[in-house]
């Protein structure tokens, strides 16, 4: 059965860590070079990979003691929460050209772009951690997904036009909170239980 608190919630963090991404501005980048859909197919793909390794590896958390678990994921998301207070503004990177406009060219390119950026990515180690905290894979996963492709299709279609109206220091500071109050809830439950 799929929790819509657990799936809304995880949407509306990785959403918002994922904005300030690096890999939401590699997709406006191939977005405004290439076939938007062919994109966000090599796109999204690369991102359901990603969220099924972060599930697989928090639903493993969940066979550790409980007090543990909060704690661990406690610090990961204050962690996460720094990184985002912390980090400095990247530059928009190169992304390599497909010699051609193929639906598999261009498909692959996304794909194999975000699957290598994101490997390791705050935004995976988020998912893992909240597959932990909450013990169901099904609606967290779900949320990271949806959450991922929903970033993915504004950075590729319009991402320019986002960023000239909410900048991104505030999604960054508002990505940040959310994970600041998720980690001392966390930390909270690990002392209290």
């Amino acid at each position: 059965m799929i929790s819509l608190t657990v799936t809304a919630v995880v949407f509306g963090v990785v959403f918002l860590a994922e904005l300030p991404d690096k890999t939401a501005l590699a997709g406006l980048v191939l977005g405004t070079r290439y076939r938007a859909s062919y994109v966000f197919a090599g796109v999204a793909a690369a991102f359901a990979v990603h969220v099924a390794l972060a599930v697989a590896a928090g639903s493993v958390l969940t066979l550790l003691p409980q007090q543990l678990v909060h704690a661990i994921t406690g610090v990961l998301f204050l962690g996460g929460a720094a990184i985002l207070l912390f980090k400095k503004d990247d530059d928009e990177e190169e992304v390599r050209k497909p010699a051609d406009q193929s639906f598999w060219k261009v498909a692959g390119a996304g794909f194999m772009l975000i699957l290598v950026a994101e490997f390791g990515d705050l935004t995976q180690i988020m998912t893992a951690n909240l597959a932990a905290r909450y013990d169901d894979p099904i609606s967290v996963g779900l949320g990271a997904v949806l959450a991922l492709w929903a970033v993915a299709g504004l950075g590729i279609v319009g991402g320019k036009a986002l960023m000239k109206r909410v900048p991104l220091r505030l999604i960054t500071r508002i990505a940040a909170l959310l994970m600041l109050g998720l980690g001392v809830w966390s930390l909270w439950e690990a002392v209290a239980g």
